[in-house]
């Protein structure tokens, strides 16, 4: 599972030119799902993403997590993070989890970043969605945690 987060002083998602997402200052996460994930990658994922220390603390450095400083979340589902790019000029979704276990997974990391975290947005799995963010920083990482199958393999 692979989130790319940035750190942000706002976010918003719309759907069919509707706002349907906003947050103030915290965490917009790309959440792309690959074959292979599962409720366990689901789970060490958001931990990862609730504690990682991408906020200044009193003396400017990146010590303080969106827990931390209780900023919000927006979880945007983006299957284009499990691309294969390693050859040609297009890419291959190939490593992408199905559209219905990437709904269920994407779901279920919703459901438990909204029992671990508040105030949790999201996007809307399979939309068009026009994302807007005011990058603080930028500050942006990638994160993943592999599937069991892959773990020890290529990526």
């Amino acid at each position: 599972m692979i989130g790319l987060l940035q750190r942000v002083s706002e976010a918003s998602v719309a759907v069919q030119g509707q706002r349907i997402a906003d947050i103030g200052p915290g965490l917009l996460v790309l959440v792309g799902i690959e074959r292979g994930d599962s409720d366990a990658e689901a789970g060490r994922l958001l931990q990862r993403l609730v504690s990682y220390r991408v906020f200044p603390d009193d003396a400017g450095r990146m010590n303080r997590s969106v827990r931390d400083v209780g900023g919000g979340l927006l979880l945007v589902p983006q299957f284009t993070l499990a691309a294969d790019t390693n050859t040609g000029t297009r890419p291959s979704f190939t490593p992408a989890a199905p559209p219905e276990e990437g709904r269920r997974l994407f779901e279920h990391f919703v459901a438990q970043a909204r029992r671990q975290h508040a105030p949790v947005e999201t996007g809307e799995f399979g939309a068009h969605m026009q994302v807007e963010s005011i990058n603080d920083g930028p500050v942006t990482f990638w994160l993943r945690v592999a599937p069991k199958a892959t773990a020890a393999g290529a990526l």
